[in-house]
């Protein structure tokens, strides 16, 4: 079955990660396409290169959604996590939304999951966080099937 990520900067080929484009300059990382740097002003044709992010991060903001628009599953954990020096925002996936499993500091690891697919059998595929910590991780997933 054919996949395709649901967003340009993640890379199913091989071992799944993250890519940003990084500012030549001043090393500033952003995820999506950009002519000039927001932060330090620089532009041109060789302004950015593409930079694969670590797989593995730590959380460092978070919080408990437990309302959403009609048909998006409740609670869920909404994140951001630091990865290697970059700024992720994701969701944390495979593990209880609760203050008892989830915690600022906490190490995390990409994992992907399948987000339907189409007439074709072309499936979708998001991105996530998961602990790296098994004993953290719920023993099922009823919304996402989750690999890492």
């Amino acid at each position: 079955m054919a996949q395709i990520p649901l967003v340009d900067y993640l890379v199913l080929d091989g071992e799944p990660h993250l890519v940003a484009r990084e500012c030549t300059d001043c090393g500033a990382r952003y995820f999506e396409r950009r002519r000039s740097c927001a932060s330090c002003g620089g532009h041109g044709e060789d302004q950015f290169r593409t930079v694969e992010l670590p797989t593995e991060g730590e959380l460092t903001a978070f919080t408990i959604v437990s309302f959403a628009a009609p048909g998006v599953p409740v609670p869920f954990v909404a994140a951001v996590v630091d990865c290697g020096g970059t700024s992720v925002r994701a969701n944390i996936i495979n593990v209880e939304p609760d203050p008892e499993h989830v915690s600022t500091g906490m190490k995390v690891q990409l994992g992907t999951y399948s987000i339907g697919a189409d007439e074709e059998g072309t499936e979708a595929i998001a991105f996530g966080f998961e602990p790296v910590d098994p004993a953290l991780r719920k023993a099922s997933d009823d919304h996402q099937e989750v690999s890492a």
